[in-house]
This record gives C-alpha cells, structure tokens and sequence, in this order.
C-alpha cells in the first residue's frame, strides 16, 4: 500500500512543513490539532469550543482517509493548564466514550499562548471500510 498525507489548509502545516495526517496502508496519524479553524487561523477563547474545534479538524482528516473516530486507537492531549483537563476530558468522553482509546494527557506550553488544548490521534482503519 502506498503512503499518502492530508492537509487542512492551516498555516501552521506550511510555516513547519508537516500534513495534517498521514496514512500508511490502514494507520492514520494525525499530527498535533489545535483549536485554530484551518482556513483562517482564528481561534476562540474557551477551552471547549477550542476542543470542539479540534475534534472537528480531526474528524474531517479522518473522513478524507476513509476512516471515522471509532477508528481512533491512540490519543495524545496536551493542555497549556491543569484546570483544563476536566473540560477537556468531559468532552472526550462525551465523544470516545463508546469505544475507549487510550490516551495520554500533559500539561504544556505553546508557541501560541492562546492555545489551551493540542491533541494528536492514532488510528487503525477498519479493513471492511
């Protein structure tokens, strides 16, 4: 199978010269997602809509891979402060809840200090997809 990358149109990915994802036969890596809209690069306040934000940013990568959120194996969530874990992780659950991939959750610092949530998945397509 041949490898092949998928981009958002951020800018983020042509300043660092990254894809939104990769896909490699049935694995899809989705690189670091933060809650910028691609096409513009705005980004909202609160760290909800910006998790939201993400979330959808991933879902359409996914799309285009031929792949679906249930096909996520690995997530790795990355938090600018500690009191932003709860909000985000209730909307984790709210979202992965059924079907439980694993996850890692740090707290960082961004290049960006609007930033308050990055998240990067894994995933294994479904060879019946």
């Amino acid at each position: 199978m041949s490898r092949s990358q998928i981009f958002s149109g951020s800018k983020f990915e042509d300043l660092a010269g990254y894809c939104r994802a990769v896909v490699d036969g049935n694995w899809i890596f989705v690189s670091g997602t933060s809650g910028h809209a691609p096409k513009t690069g705005e980004i909202e306040e609160g760290v909800e809509a910006q998790t939201n934000q993400v979330l959808k940013v991933i879902e359409e990568a996914l799309h285009e891979a031929n792949s679906k959120i249930e096909d996520i194996v690995r997530v790795r969530v990355f938090a600018s402060d500690r009191e932003y874990v709860w909000p985000i992780s209730a909307i984790l659950k709210a979202k992965f809840g059924h079907f439980s991939p694993t996850n890692t959750t740090l707290i960082t610092g961004f290049a960006d200090p609007a930033m308050k949530v990055e998240i990067e998945v894994t995933a294994l397509r479904q060879s019946d997809q």
